[in-house]
């Protein structure tokens, strides 16, 4: 029987992930078809509930849907649980299991385009969304000088830090900014590149900054990252990396690309 799967998110217009998993299913000799699901941003509860009724067998969830995602679920893994957000759903035993991989794919793409490990590094996360939440314990794992979240709602990135600390995990720094001279590392993990905008920057963002990255992905560069290889940052990527199962090569002005197959 053909397994079912489905990414829900809104927009859905960018996604890479139909094409990257029929590749995989064919590369892995599986049974399974993988659509798009762009369900309402107030709907997604109902589309998901509909899923699973028709046979879905799993699904991936991007913005906006990664924090509901994780509260619809019925068990939890750790990760998403540290990170109260979810990017894939199992559906098992008649409940769901909610996990999160964003942020080892997202680290793991990061270092290999930096070809060093994030230690010591002083790191400026952009977003106190689903895709940051799981990030950030990955990224204090690998052990920067500091981390620094900043976010339009600054209670959001508050919250987070709170979240880390009650479990244990103190370290992550909410912005301002310019509590920093200069970042070697700037993520944007806001959703403004979807919408074709950029995030507020701070002043100087991009200042001594060796790599900046945009977890979304597009045809193109981002406004995030053409305002950074504007501002003569020397490597500039976006989040398709994270897909893939390979590195890429290291751009110099343009934005990290190739194909490669992903989970």
């Amino acid at each position: 029987m053909t397994d079912r799967y489905v990414v829900f998110g809104n927009p859905l217009g960018h996604s890479k992930s139909p094409l990257i998993h029929a590749r995989f299913a064919a590369e892995t000799g599986q049974d399974l078809t993988y659509g798009k699901a762009e369900a309402p941003v107030d709907g997604f509860e109902p589309a998901l509930r509909r899923f699973i009724a028709e046979g879905g067998s799993g699904c991936n969830a991007t913005a906006p849907f990664k924090l509901e995602a994780f509260a619809l679920a019925d068990k939890k893994t750790p990760e998403a649980a540290i990170a109260g957000a979810a990017n894939t759903l199992r559906f098992a035993d008649g409940g769901i299991e909610a996990h999160n991989t964003d942020g080892y794919g997202l680290l793991a793409d990061v270092e290999r385009l930096l070809c060093a490990p994030l230690a010591g590094k002083r790191v400026l996360m952009l977003g106190a969304g689903g895709a940051a939440r799981g990030a950030v314990l990955p990224f204090l794992d690998a052990g920067p000088d500091t981390l620094v979240m900043i976010n339009r709602t600054p209670a959001r990135a508050q919250a987070i830090r709170d979240a880390l600390e009650a479990a244990g995990r103190p370290g992550l720094v909410v912005g301002p900014a310019d509590t920093l001279d200069r970042f070697d590392v700037v993520i944007n993990a806001t959703a403004a590149s979807l919408t074709g905008d950029c995030p507020a920057l701070p002043p100087r963002v991009f200042d001594s900054c060796a790599l900046a990255y945009d977890l979304a992905y597009a045809k193109g560069l981002t406004p995030f990252l053409a305002r950074a290889r504007e501002a003569g940052v020397p490597v500039i990527a976006d989040g398709v990396g994270c897909l893939w199962d390979r590195p890429p090569s290291p751009s110099t002005g343009g934005a990290a690309s190739g194909p490669r197959p992903g989970t």
